[in-house]
């Protein structure tokens, strides 16, 4: 198993009101932050990637958690060089309160 944390602002973007282009920006920051912090990866498929989103405040919903962190979701996936919607891939999510990051383990089944 690879553990690792990402030092990263995930607000929820489904409730953010801001310019489309500036969305855009903090997208792309994410997902380029996320590829750049990631450590090699030898193993193979079949994967379980836990995503923990650690911050002050907790999300009010699942959904918001997931959206939050999709910029997170497509870097990892481009690091492994899957697609995100891939059967090859269980995504799991959690939170937690505390200074913000994202804490990201990858476990081989």
């Amino acid at each position: 198993m690879i553990t690792f944390s990402i030092p990263m602002k995930t607000p929820s973007v489904a409730n953010i009101r801001q310019h489309w282009a500036s969305r855009a920006r903090l997208v792309a920051k994410q997902r380029r932050d996320t590829r750049l912090l990631c450590p090699p990866w030898t193993a193979g498929p079949l994967l379980v990637v836990r995503i923990t989103r650690v911050s002050p405040r907790q999300l009010d919903s699942h959904d918001n958690l997931r959206a939050a962190c999709k910029a997170v979701v497509d870097g990892i996936a481009t690091w492994l060089r899957i697609d995100d919607a891939s059967p090859l891939v269980r995504w799991e999510y959690g939170q937690e309160r505390g200074e913000e990051c994202v804490r990201v383990e990858v476990q081989q089944l």
